[in-house]
């Protein structure tokens, strides 16, 4: 009879629940926190060029549309999972790619 109650089917290897009470972070959540910094900062100068020119001609309606309702899913993932790294960093996307499409759609 094999048994199943090793640890490798409970979840008792997981480092969650420490990271949880000590409040430190590991190497994974060190990059994650770097890739979602520079990801989300990525849309400022985007949103800073055309807020001063109003010019939006070359920009896809279709790709921010369907990118803002991504973010919007990925963000509604985060909360669920309650992942703060995702919960910031799409709220942040989710804004700055929701001022985008909302020029987008003021200037053509």
């Amino acid at each position: 009879m094999v048994r199943l109650d090793t640890g490798l089917f409970n979840n008792t290897h997981s480092t969650t629940s420490t990271k949880a009470t000590t409040g430190t972070m590991d190497t994974t959540d060190w990059i994650g926190s770097a890739a979602a910094t520079l990801t989300t900062s990525a849309f400022i100068p985007q949103a800073w060029k055309i807020w001063h020119t109003r010019h939006t001609a070359d920009i896809s309606l279709g790709m921010y549309a369907l990118f803002t309702l991504g973010v919007t899913l990925w963000l509604i993932y985060g909360i669920l999972m309650t992942s703060w790294p995702i919960i910031v960093a799409n709220s942040v996307t989710l804004i700055l790619a929701g001022v985008v499409l909302a020029m987008k759609i003021k200037f053509g």
